[in-house]
C-alpha cells in the first residue's frame, strides 16, 4: 500500500479511467495501492456503473438453455433466477443441470405415490441389491 492517504482528485481520476477500461477491482486496486474493498466501495459511491459477476458470467456464456429454464431471466443473479424455478410436491423433484447456473431445473413430471420422483426416476434412484446380481 501507498503512504498516500485519501482519494485525490487525481486518484479518483485514474480510478475512473481503470473502471472504464474495464480492468477488475483486484487490478485497479493493486494499480492504486488500496484494497479492493476500497475500489469497491469508492465505485458505489461514485456511482460508477456495476459490472456482472466474473464467477457467473464466465459459467453461464458457454451453455445453452434448456427449455424448462427458458423463462428464467438470465439477466437475474443467480440467488434471484433459482427462486422463479416452480416445482410442488406432487411434482418430481429429480434434479437437472448444475445448481449453480441458471440452467438448473427439476424434473416436473408426475409422482409416484409415496416417493418425491416420477415413476422414471425412481427406477434410477430405488435399486434393489438383489437385482444386481
Amino acid at each position: 500500500m501507498t503512504d498516500e492517504k485519501g482519494w485525490t482528485e487525481e486518484r479518483l481520476k485514474i480510478l475512473k479511467n481503470l473502471w472504464n477500461e474495464g480492468l477488475s477491482i483486484s487490478q485497479i486496486g493493486e494499480k492504486l495501492g488500496v484494497t479492493r474493498n476500497a475500489v469497491a466501495g469508492k465505485a458505489h459511491r461514485l456511482g460508477l456503473p456495476k459490472r456482472q459477476s466474473p464467477i457467473s458470467a464466465s459459467g453461464s456464456a458457454a451453455r445453452t438453455k434448456s427449455k424448462k429454464t427458458e423463462d428464467i431471466t438470465s439477466d437475474l443473479p443467480l440467488r434471484l433466477a433459482l427462486r422463479k424455478i416452480n416445482w410442488s410436491r406432487s411434482k418430481c423433484v429429480w434434479p437437472s443441470g448444475d445448481p449453480k447456473t441458471t440452467d438448473f431445473s427439476f424434473c416436473g413430471e408426475p409422482i409416484e405415490p409415496g416417493k418425491p420422483y416420477c415413476y422414471e426416476h425412481c427406477v434410477l434412484a430405488y435399486t434393489n441389491t438383489r437385482e444386481s446380481s
